[in-house]
């Protein structure tokens, strides 16, 4: 009888390691199916800097620029100043802090100074103020999960930032709309 429960105590313990190394591969399994499913997400999904909405608003502005669109250009950027105003400094590292707090106020001033006017001119001066801060802030803190290119305007002397390299010049818009060139291309 002890031989019969030993027998069987064995016979159920094999069963059962082989039922462990079953559970195991299965593990690792789904481990590697999760990592394929997370690898293959669009890149829009991935977690991006507390200072995003200053790029996509950036954007905004420069694009209501190239247009000759002056109301969309003051409307944009009042919602950059909005966006200025209301970073959390809390859910900022402190690198990224120190480089937005020396940034802050000047794009702040530009911002409103674009959003106060409807006069085109006036608003392409102060998007050149604010197009330096914010490279300053692009090539220090990754604002996009997507390259940001640097473009020059060599009839403005100053630069300007795009989510592409076509070149579109918002200093001119449509009278020199191709004028100039990529000069950087800031990773994530």
């Amino acid at each position: 009888m002890k031989k019969i429960l030993l027998i069987t105590a064995c016979i159920s313990l094999a069963g059962s390691t082989s039922s462990v190394a079953s559970f195991t591969e299965s593990k690792a399994s789904l481990t590697s199916s999760v990592a394929s499913f997370t690898r293959s997400l669009p890149s829009s999904t991935t977690q991006t800097s507390p200072l995003s909405a200053l790029l996509t608003y950036y954007y905004g502005v420069k694009d209501a620029l190239v247009a000759g669109d002056a109301k969309t250009a003051a409307l944009q950027s009042g919602e950059l100043l909005k966006a200025i105003n209301g970073v959390d400094m809390t859910a900022l590292p402190p690198s990224v802090h120190v480089t937005f707090m020396s940034v802050k106020d000047k794009l702040a001033l530009d911002a409103r100074h674009i959003a106060e006017v409807t006069d085109i001119h006036h608003q392409r001066e102060h998007f050149a103020g604010l197009s330096s801060n914010m490279a300053v802030l692009a090539k220090k803190t990754p604002l996009s999960d997507q390259p940001v290119y640097e473009a020059y305007c060599p009839m403005k002397k100053t630069y300007w930032l795009s989510k592409d390299t076509t070149i579109k010049n918002p200093y001119f818009g449509s009278a020199m709309l191709d004028c100039g060139k990529v000069t950087a291309t800031l990773q994530p």
